[in-house]
């Protein structure tokens, strides 16, 4: 699922407006020798933008963000709509303009983890961390199990709750990794046949459609989308390098077509 960071471009090019118009105010008092008496309109309004739009953007980069799911490879946990709590001090503070982290912790199986697409670092995508470096995963049917455990999914709109319409002809599962348990839909006619990528080569094993095991090397993560048959993440573009981490979606804040969402945990 690709993410869009439309705010953090808007408050980077505010920051970059106001601060040229202090600068080029500031010139133009070097130039002059003196400072005139009374400032311009601009230069009052720029000088007060300025230190708010700066601090909104590195307090967004560094501390935590607010994007906008797009689409619903994330479903069911994610909502199209969805506006995401991210909390980068969960990994750690990010330098502001920069993609440095000062590393306070790490990336748990589970989490629902915001990170930059690895062939196109201007990109973002959110999807849920499956693998760690040193686990094999094994998957079939939709389901993933890690190394020689069971795998844990429980069938649940077998009219045993209501689901919404768009869900319909979906099989949804409650899956459980290290004790934590999430939702998934998984395509009863699919049931996770994606192929695996050409990068997936010599970490991964595919004996038939809709099975496979990898190891995870060092210094990646597994990463897939709730949404099991309708995702584009590891079997598709490989695996996610720890570098291209950017945070962790910890609370749906809300959704404008839904209310009753906000402040949902994930």
């Amino acid at each position: 699922m690709q993410i869009g960071f439309s705010v953090n471009e808007m408050l980077f090019l505010a920051t970059l407006v106001t601060g040229a118009a202090w600068l080029a105010w500031r010139l133009r008092v070097r130039r002059l020798g003196a400072e005139p008496a009374r400032k311009p309109w601009w230069v009052h309004l720029g000088a007060e933008l300025f230190v708010v739009v700066a601090l909104m953007f590195s307090c967004r980069v560094a501390l935590a963000d607010w994007p906008r799911v797009p689409s619903g490879s994330m479903e069911p946990t994610l909502r199209v709509g969805d506006y995401l709590l991210v909390n980068h001090l969960a990994y750690g503070p990010r330098l502001p303009f920069t993609n440095t982290a000062i590393e306070t912790g790490a990336p748990q199986r589970g989490d629902v983890v915001v990170f930059r697409f690895p062939s196109d670092v201007s990109t973002f995508y959110v999807k849920r961390l499956i693998g760690l470096p040193g686990d094999v995963v094994h998957f079939e049917g939709g389901v993933v199990r890690i190394g020689d455990a069971a795998p844990q999914a429980e069938l649940l709109d077998d009219g045993a709750r209501a689901v919404p319409d768009e869900d319909r002809g979906q099989w949804r599962l409650r899956e459980t990794l290290e004790g934590r348990a999430h939702d998934i839909k998984i395509n009863p006619f699919v049931q996770g046949r994606m192929p695996l990528a050409d990068a997936l080569a010599g970490h991964c094993e595919q004996p038939r459609p809709g099975a496979w095991r990898c190891t995870v090397p060092a210094g990646h993560y597994l990463m897939l989308g709730d949404n099991r048959d309708n995702s584009m993440d590891s079997r598709a573009w490989g695996l996610l390098p720890h570098e291209q981490v950017y945070g962790k979606a910890v609370r749906v804040l809300f959704n404008f077509s839904d209310w009753s969402r906000a402040w949902t945990p994930l």
